[in-house]
């Protein structure tokens, strides 16, 4: 069974930085893609960022130049530097897992863990 778990999130004054990491277990076939989503309240959920199994990244607009998402294949763990955080980056954070196997693709979603931007 596959299982997703996100950690380091919490509270920091604006222009403070954090590092989210999520580690997948279970996991039997390739990763194509492991991504950060985010969820603010009473907004829809939204693309952070994402990273192939290729170390090719994809950013939102909001977060270019400022968050950056890495992967460490070996431990099945994705991680995300949040630099010059904002009070809009507040939000729960969650963690995608794509996993293939045989050429059939599941996607897998950690319990979210919170970030908050406030002085």
């Amino acid at each position: 069974q596959v299982q997703v778990v996100e950690s380091g999130g919490g509270l920091v004054q604006p222009g403070g930085s954090l590092r989210l990491s999520c580690a997948a277990s279970g996991i039997i076939g390739r990763i194509p893609t492991m991504g950060w989503y985010r969820q603010a309240l009473g907004k829809q959920r939204e693309l952070v960022a994402a990273i192939t199994g290729g170390t090719t990244t994809n950013y939102a607009d909001s977060v270019k130049g400022r968050f950056t998402i890495s992967r460490d294949n070996a431990k099945n763990t994705v991680y995300l530097q949040m630099n010059s955080l904002k009070p809009e980056d507040t939000a729960v954070y969650y963690c995608n897992v794509i996993q293939s196997i045989m050429g059939r693709e599941s996607d897998y979603w950690g319990q979210g863990t919170q970030v908050t931007v406030s002085s």
